[in-house]
């Protein structure tokens, strides 16, 4: 955390992984995305910064410099961000299953498992 200079937006971070799902690396973005950010410090509130990282994972840069000049996957975001509100979601891990029950944070298998079954009858 001492190389994190500033909380960044991550709107456009999550833009890119939404079109990394769509291109099939969406695991290696996060991942990068993740690295950068918690690991070396970078600010991936900066669309330059958040090009150089996703594309040195996989993703094409055209496609990243498209979607940046566009509105693409902003309703994806805000839909998304609905849902958390309507969940009540306040951290992460956080598991919404068939859209009735929730949990949240680390859970032993055991409790999934009665969740599953209750989301089944």
């Amino acid at each position: 955390f001492d190389k994190m200079e500033r909380t960044p937006n991550t709107v456009d971070a999550h833009r890119f992984i939404w079109l990394a799902d769509q291109h099939g690396c969406q695991d290696a973005v996060v991942e990068a995305l993740f690295r950068a950010y918690f690991t070396e410090g970078k600010d991936i509130g900066n669309q330059q910064t958040l090009i150089d990282v996703v594309t040195a994972s996989g993703l094409d840069r055209q496609f990243a410099e498209t979607m940046l000049n566009s509105e693409a996957g902003l309703d994806v975001i805000a839909q998304a961000g609905e849902r958390s509100q309507r969940h009540q979601v306040d951290g992460v891990p956080f598991f919404i299953i068939n859209n009735a029950i929730t949990l949240s944070g680390a859970q032993a298998p055991e409790t999934f498992l009665d969740a599953f079954k209750q989301a089944n009858t």
